[in-house]
């Protein structure tokens, strides 16, 4: 079990759980200032919830992920780190959420993936892996996310430069305004942290 500091949290992260990195403390300190019902997509062990939680101790939030791994390690982290406004559930992206939420928050599997590239634990691989193109949960999201976002909420999303960023404007930019808050450079590729809010 991986034990890893993201101030203030102490957070605990089981094997078969992604460990956060960098796309992971992208997307928790942009999280820091959002108020209201938050809702994370893909919580993996839980920081982005938490970090938002704990920073706003009157916020709802809600963290879903298919890994029922991921969604006991967050529960754990919860209990571990004292916050009670954020509960966990197991869900195929909206499949098991209801409501409409003031902010969405994704770290979406993003990376290009073919079959003899997936990694034997197949709960891992879910964290990870995008499909071929790198856009295969991303664009189911991309189709359904609206749904559950209240009129004058946000999405802030984790995009690749290996799958598409500009695809995904072209997607968005019929109904949502899209502006890219930080870029980080890698050797391998640029990470984007996009804030959308409907036009």
């Amino acid at each position: 079990m991986q034990v890893s500091h993201f101030s203030p949290l102490k957070l605990k992260v089981f094997p078969s759980v992604y460990e956060p990195h960098e796309d992971s403390f992208l997307l928790a300190e942009h999280s820091k200032n959002l108020k209201g019902n938050v809702l994370e997509i893909g919580c993996g062990s839980g920081i982005v919830s938490l970090f938002n939680a704990k920073h706003n101790p009157d916020n709802k939030v809600v963290g879903v992920d298919l890994n029922e791994d991921a969604v006991k390690n967050a529960k754990y982290n919860a209990l571990l780190n004292k916050v009670e406004n954020a509960t966990f559930h197991q869900s195929n992206l909206f499949n098991e959420v209801d409501g409409k939420f003031d902010s969405i928050l994704f770290n979406p599997p993003y990376l290009p993936t073919e079959r003899e590239d997936r990694i034997k634990d197949d709960k891992l691989n879910l964290a990870l892996d995008g499909g071929k193109t790198g856009r295969e949960t991303l664009d189911k999201f991309l189709y359904s996310f609206s749904d559950y976002l209240k009129p004058k909420g946000r999405l802030l999303l984790v995009h690749s430069s290996l799958n598409g960023v500009e695809q995904t404007k072209k997607v968005l930019n019929k109904k949502y305004s899209v502006r890219n808050m930080q870029t980080s450079d890698f050797f391998f590729e640029k990470l984007y942290l996009l804030r959308i809010n409907r036009k």
